[in-house]
């Protein structure tokens, strides 16, 4: 089964979905935030078999929820009407750290979302 993962973000929202096993998470797109980004959602979940979605849950430095995390909760209500389990996996500076590795380019929110559900997966595997 494979897992959409969500980077949210004020003006792009990056998507990575993992391989079939749920092993390795892969960037895929970049979606911007506007009122189409639900359905532009919906139909790469849909072309990838998708039923479960992971979203990265945004805190700052202290670990309290930052600007985006109230938008971000509000996003994965409009998700879980459309069906999806949605899971919250925390994050910290993945934007920062996918320009790192990659430089900043136009997949570098994808990459951030791959950090997310890569962590997501590695957390559940450990677990199991």
């Amino acid at each position: 089964m494979r897992i959409l993962g969500i980077d949210y973000g004020s003006k792009r929202i990056g998507i990575a979905v993992s391989d079939e096993a749920a092993q390795f998470a892969l960037p895929v797109s970049v979606v911007k935030n506007s009122d189409t980004a639900i359905s532009e959602i919906v139909e790469i979940a849909r072309q990838h078999a998708i039923q479960e979605i992971v979203m990265g849950e945004s805190r700052n430095y202290k670990g309290e929820p930052n600007t985006i995390f109230l938008d971000s909760l509000t996003f994965k209500g409009l998700l879980e009407k459309e069906g999806y389990t949605v899971r919250l996996e925390p994050e910290f500076m993945t934007s920062m750290n996918a320009e790192r590795f990659q430089g900043k380019n136009e997949l570098h929110d994808a990459s951030a979302a791959a950090l997310i559900l890569q962590s997501f997966l590695d957390t559940r595997r450990n677990s199991a």
